[in-house]
């Protein structure tokens, strides 16, 4: 296939709302059968289309190809045998063929995952439009199609796009509101006949406090949010600076958060004991949450956490 031919299929994979991986050869050392700027689709099944060289590369590519889908992240291979440095943004592999050439390939994941649904017909609503397209994040007008929907209706209209969302199969829903309108949303909701399960989805503020203002600062924020659930992080709705990643925080290497802070057992992250999101208290302990998601899975089962929050370094006195 030509690369008109595949950019011609990745528009109707686009349309059809597919998940595959653009392959392009961005290194290739001889002797190789791939070539500078070859190009490759892999589909969700496994199915390659194009070229990026021989056998000796195309189960390896295949591979790296369905681990971006899955994920949703782009990423750099370099399948060689020569002794290079290993670098943390390149996934190396050894090359089968005797050969021993060098090729390198860029993979970008477009993944049905990545799919996002705003409502709203507000300037913020089309501002994260925007911002989401420029993050390459998909996105659609279908809730059945998202598992991220962010409601974006600022007034007009709240109460109905939200319980369409909470309604709908989208595991992840946040809102563009205050904390205070987010409550009072809720009782509306429960008063509709929305379930505490379904509300478990809601995250609202959708993002950190950064003091946002404008719709382009507001939607900003809300795109964290949504890129934070796409990336398989917990929602972050607390100041920029409250919330720490275990993977990268000082906790993940044993070291004890900074006082007023606790470590909540469900996800691991930091959370402000001045400003969380919930509190439960469970055999005279305080448990704080920095969503509706950890405090319900909390509560599901409140022993298995409190083991955990007791054999850590994070425990905060109440």
């Amino acid at each position: 296939m030509t690369n008109d031919e595949l950019l011609e299929m990745a528009r109707e994979l686009n349309g059809r709302g597919e998940a595959y991986a653009l392959v392009t050869v961005v290194r290739a050392v001889a002797p190789t059968s791939a070539y500078l700027g070859a190009q490759a689709i892999v589909l969700a099944d496994g199915t390659l289309h194009g070229w990026i060289g021989g056998g000796c590369a195309k189960s390896v590519v295949i591979g790296a190809a369905l681990s971006a889908i899955e994920n949703g992240d782009p990423k750099l291979v370099r399948i060689s045998n020569d002794r290079i440095y290993p670098e943390e943004d390149v996934e190396q592999y050894a090359m089968s063929c005797a050969s021993n050439g060098t090729v390198e390939v860029f993979i970008q994941p477009y993944s049905t995952r990545s799919a996002l649904c705003v409502l709203g017909n507000t300037p913020a609503a089309d501002e994260a439009r925007f911002l989401a397209q420029r993050l390459r994040i998909r996105l659609t007008e279908s809730l059945r199609e998202a598992p991220v929907v962010l409601v974006a209706t600022q007034g007009q209209g709240d109460e109905d796009a939200l319980e369409a969302a909470l309604r709908s199969s989208a595991p992840q829903v946040l809102m563009i509101a205050s904390r205070r309108k987010a409550e009072r949303l809720r009782a509306v909701m429960r008063m509709r006949g929305i379930d505490e399960s379904q509300l478990a989805r809601l995250q609202a503020p959708a993002g950190p406090d950064a003091g946002a203002k404008t719709p382009g600062e507001i939607a900003l924020v809300a795109i964290v949010g949504v890129l934070a659930l796409l990336r398989g992080r917990c929602p972050v709705a607390l100041n920029v600076g409250q919330v720490e990643s275990l993977p990268n925080s000082r906790t993940a290497r044993g070291i004890a958060p900074a006082e007023g802070k606790f470590i909540n057992p469900v996800c691991g992250m930091a959370v402000s004991t001045a400003s969380p999101m919930h509190v439960e208290k469970y055999e005279g302990v305080s448990y704080y949450f920095c969503c509706d998601g950890c405090w319900t899975t909390f509560q599901q089962d409140p022993a298995k956490y409190a083991a955990i929050h007791h054999a850590s370094m994070g425990r905060v006195p109440t």
